[in-house]
């Protein structure tokens, strides 16, 4: 059962979270996060009406996807690539809207850091603190970056060689005629507005949840600092075993609120990875087109990649935190405290693990098979093919 502290009603309440700053910032520009600052009525409706604005534009150039879809059924190249483009589009919906429905657990969540026993007691703990808060924020930069730069290189491309010919960034079903420069030039827009948005949900998204995640790893490792000051009569053993339980019962609560979307990505990276494969093997004709679906399969690699290498990490870190306790000076305590860092051991044997959905771990483990199982569909479709 989650403890009290984390369902208090005014944790998190303040003007501004003094944690991850940066992904929060960029995550509200995306339309997935009401600043906490904006408490009035108004300024909630303008923000409301600003996601709703975004989610439309996603929505309906998945429309015109998945319309382009049914009406060239018998083109099995614009058939994958209408269904590459609905999906993206579609998992970038359903990201922003488990965001925003779970607005308020993810401000317990944030404000719970800030709060004892997470709250950085010491200078020590302080630097421990800082040290995974500007991991955090590389972690976002370079996800955010490698995303917005296959953007701006496929708009880039898409201005100079197809906008001036009348062709639109993506090839779509419109319920007009395009040949009016008017409406044209509204669908390319549209397009754009749709590929920036797409570029900017999904890293904010897979950050925020990340970088949570990367905030259980900085608790354990307070939690081993805190452990070792025992020895020296400065840490409360009562304190450190509230501490890591609380800690379980944070990353139950992360993974009760998140794991649904971990197996979208799962099942969306099979089919995209099966499908930049086989565009690169069959469809790239030019040294343009070839960096394009290089930089595109990064970018799809790189969300599962991350959630597969920080559940990993936090599974890793709790188990270490057994041979932490053993290699403390451990002869020389009481028995009641002996008593309670063994709580602690039997405790960590049974490690912090992230899932999917209560079924598949996310580990590297899992990192390997879901490479695996794209490269034999992958190979599956080229033999077929042939």
């Amino acid at each position: 059962m989650l403890g009290k502290w984390m369902l208090r009603s005014d944790v998190g309440k303040k003007s501004e979270m003094p944690v991850m700053k940066l992904t929060l910032t960029v995550l509200a520009v995306a339309g997935c996060w009401r600043p906490i600052s904006w408490t009035s009525l108004i300024r909630h409706i303008m923000y409301n009406a600003y996601t709703a604005s975004i989610i439309i534009i996603l929505y309906t150039f998945a429309m015109t996807q998945i319309m382009e879809l049914i009406f060239n059924a018998d083109d099995a190249d614009e058939m994958g690539d209408a269904l590459f483009n609905a999906l993206i589009s579609l998992l970038a919906c359903y990201k922003a809207i488990i965001i925003r429905i779970n607005h308020d657990s993810i401000i317990a969540l944030i404000g719970n850091l800030v709060e004892k026993p997470f709250k950085p007691m010491d200078l020590n703990e302080n630097m421990i603190r800082k040290k995974f808060d500007k991991r955090i924020t590389t972690n976002t930069l370079c996800y955010l970056i490698l995303v917005l730069t296959t953007a701006s290189y496929m708009i880039f491309f898409s201005l100079f060689m197809d906008y001036k010919n009348g062709i639109l960034l993506y090839k779509a079903w419109l319920p007009f005629d395009r040949s009016i420069s008017a409406i044209f030039c509204l669908a390319y827009v549209h397009q754009i507005l749709s590929l920036i948005f797409i570029g900017l949900v999904h890293p904010t998204c897979d950050n925020l949840i990340c970088g949570l995640l990367l905030h259980i790893c900085c608790q354990i490792e307070i939690l081993e600092y805190r452990l070792s000051n025992i020895a020296n009569s400065r840490g409360n053993l009562r304190d450190c075993v509230r501490h890591h339980i609380h800690i379980f019962e944070y990353a139950y609560m992360l993974n009760d609120r998140f794991a649904k979307i971990v197996p979208s990505e799962f099942a969306m990276i099979t089919v995209v990875m099966c499908y930049n494969l086989i565009h690169m093997a069959f469809k790239s004709s030019n040294a343009i087109s070839y960096i394009q679906d290089i930089m595109v399969v990064a970018c799809t690699m790189a969300p599962i990649f991350y959630y597969c290498w920080f559940g990993n990490e936090i599974k890793l870190k709790s188990l270490q935190l057994s041979d932490s306790i053993y290699n403390l000076e451990w002869t020389i305590f009481s028995n009641n405290i002996k008593k309670g860092l063994l709580m602690i051991m039997n405790r960590a044997t049974i490690p912090i693990e992230f899932t999917s959905a209560d079924i598949m771990p996310v580990n590297l483990d899992s990192f390997i098979r879901v490479l695996k199982m794209s490269y034999s569909l992958f190979n599956v479709l080229i033999h077929s093919q042939k």
